[in-house]
């Protein structure tokens, strides 16, 4: 009986040992899994906020892009500087500011387009005076090389009588093929009259046979 009360108060012992012991346990925080979800929830809180101040600056400098777009077109653009009178204290809307650009954009291509079409033009002009120029060289050096060549030269009576000689002929077919009676008769006669007496052959013998009675008359 003694050994058997020694043993069961040894396991009582025992039992309130284990029970303080897991009692204490219990009561101790876990302060490494708090200290971990403290630092993930930190880390996240952090990230996010990483992530919305770097959207931030990305907004904000896109919109200092647009504006100092705008603000350098306001200052390309002649038109958007002469503003209305009654709107010269506000400010010009982005709309406004594009639509003139685009209007002056359009004007340049016009000037542009203009400018080539002088540029051609002069070119057309200088290749025009070039020739003349050489022209007028060749002629220069003939009558250097032969200064007696001039001091036989037609007379302009002569050169009018040539030309009323012919002038005379193709009035005189013009006038007798020519119906003036009415507009129309008029066209369609004109039309008749030069297909059949200007052609080429034709004024070939018409200016040959006024040559020939110069020619008779002078000598």
């Amino acid at each position: 009986p003694a050994l058997f009360m020694e043993n069961a108060r040894k396991s009582s012992i025992v039992s309130r040992a284990n029970s303080i012991g897991s009692t204490s346990a219990s009561s101790v925080p876990n302060t490494d899994d708090e200290d971990s979800d403290y630092h993930q929830e930190s880390f996240k809180e952090s990230y996010k906020d990483q992530r919305r101040r770097a959207h931030t600056q990305a907004e904000q400098k896109r919109r200092d892009a647009i504006k100092k777009g705008y603000n350098d077109l306001q200052a390309i653009v002649p038109t958007c500087e002469q503003q209305d009178f009654s709107i010269s204290s506000q400010k010009l809307s982005k709309a406004i500011v594009l639509q003139k650009t685009i209007d002056y954009i359009q004007f340049l291509h016009k000037e542009k387009k203009k400018q080539e079409e002088e540029v051609s033009t002069l070119r057309k002009d200088v290749m025009a005076l070039k020739i003349m120029k050489v022209n007028y060289e060749q002629i220069v050096k003939a009558h250097q090389d032969n200064p007696n060549e001039g001091k036989n030269q037609i007379s302009d009576e002569v050169k009018f009588n040539v030309f009323q000689g012919i002038m005379d002929s193709l009035f005189q077919s013009f006038n007798a093929s020519v119906s003036v009676t009415s507009f129309q008769e008029l066209s369609a006669c004109v039309f008749s009259w030069i297909e059949e007496h200007c052609k080429p052959q034709t004024l070939r013998d018409v200016v040959i046979g006024v040559l020939h009675k110069v020619k008779s008359q002078l000598y």
